[in-house]
């Protein structure tokens, strides 16, 4: 049982912890995690799983650790051992988590059999942020065994969840026709989109390739998220139109099931000076380079969510964007959406909005309507839940 002192909600911080020690850019859901971090600091203590390995790190502990993740720092790995120094063995006292609150808001080891265990050894109530079910419901973008290890996770919050935060009442959707099919139970659920940092910090006054119009596609390179559809389009448009053709910034690091992307970006000489791929940005580059677009694409084949449609049109941007209905949910009717597959209508639009066409133009007028999620939204509804479970 919870000792005096001891604070009511367990945050799994173990995906924050690893992906520093790696030196690895935050991705979507470690932004995610990050905002998790922030709003529940004050009422959480540390979980860090490592090697079938869980603790609860003591308060003191965890607010050490806590100050770390929260700040950037190129000596992440001799400040995390300081951090946890004298701290690792025997935190985990009997019962320690029985009855509170456990947040694993990163899919952070849900398909090791021993989360499972340790859930039920230590009688924590775990709530889980689902951020997709693409591995299940489209397994041919994703790695190879992604399927398998993404079942494991989704059956972990399925048998042993309190209750479950879908980031969109689409992944909401998907998780309850899942759990349906395969006759397992729907645990509580609710759906909070996700907000913005908003913290982009400095950005150069003038950025690089942005001497004539150009678009962004911001992202990971994998396949689900269509670059090879705007490659594609881009070789015709500089075909067509020569150094006049706008340029196309890939914004993004590379991933996996995407070999025909990276074939074309190492090797095309025709985009070599209309294509640009920017692996590592900071955010507020990434914003300065959003706000000067013509518009963001995206094109994916299946989204969870979509932070970067939210970022740019926070800021201002248009968006052309697939058609599915996350997206909708999202941002309504503002942006134009067109079906992923259908390559002439983006070539159309592109070389609309590579102008100042009308289709530019009306976006730009609903855009006035956009009203972005936010992260304190966002917590308003979670909180609230939280409290009922």
């Amino acid at each position: 049982m919870a000792a005096p002192g001891d604070r009511p909600y367990l945050l799994d911080v173990s995906r924050l912890i690893w992906r520093r020690w790696a030196g690895r850019l935050p991705t979507g859901i470690d932004r995610v995690c990050l905002a998790y971090l922030q709003h529940y600091r004050s009422q959480a203590q540390a979980v860090v799983q490592r090697g079938g390995l869980h603790r609860i790190l003591d308060v003191a502990t965890s607010e050490r650790l806590f100050d770390l993740l929260a700040e950037p720092g190129a000596s992440f790995r001799s400040a995390f051992s300081r951090a946890v120094a004298g701290s690792w063995t025997g935190l985990l006292r009997e019962g320690a988590g029985r009855g509170r609150l456990y947040l694993n808001v990163g899919h952070t080891g849900l398909d090791d059999p021993k989360l499972r265990e340790w859930i039920a050894r230590s009688a924590v109530r775990p709530i889980f942020l689902i951020h997709d079910l693409i591995p299940i419901t489209n397994p041919e973008f994703c790695r190879d065994g992604e399927r398998d290890r993404h079942q494991a996770r989704i059956n972990t919050v399925l048998d042993t969840a309190a209750g479950v935060i879908g980031n969109s009442e689409a992944t909401i959707r998907d998780l309850r026709a899942y759990a349906d099919a395969r006759g397992k139970p729907n645990p509580r659920a609710i759906a909070a989109q996700l907000g913005i940092d908003n913290n982009g910090g400095a950005a150069p006054r003038i950025l690089p390739f942005t001497d004539r119009p150009y678009f962004v596609v911001l992202g990971t390179i994998e396949a689900r998220k269509n670059h090879l559809l705007l490659l594609q389009i881009w070789s015709r448009l500089v075909r067509d139109w020569g150094t006049a053709a706008p340029r196309l910034l890939i914004i993004g690091q590379r991933g996996w099931e995407c070999e025909q992307v990276l074939d074309v970006l190492d090797r095309s000489e025709l985009l070599t000076d209309s294509v640009v791929e920017l692996g590592r940005c900071s955010d507020g580059e990434v914003a300065t380079y959003l706000h000067g677009a013509r518009a963001l694409l995206f094109p994916s084949l299946a989204e969870g969510y979509g932070l970067p449609l939210v970022e740019a049109l926070m800021g201002g941007t248009p968006v052309i964007a697939s058609d599915l209905p996350v997206f909708g949910e999202i941002a309504g009717a503002i942006p134009d959406y067109i079906d992923p597959l259908d390559g002439y209508r983006w070539l159309q639009a592109i070389r609309s909005y590579a102008g100042d066409g009308p289709d530019r133009s009306a976006q730009l007028a609903r855009l006035q309507a956009f009203s972005a999620p936010t992260w304190s939204g966002h917590f308003r509804i979670v909180d609230d839940w939280l409290s009922t479970v």
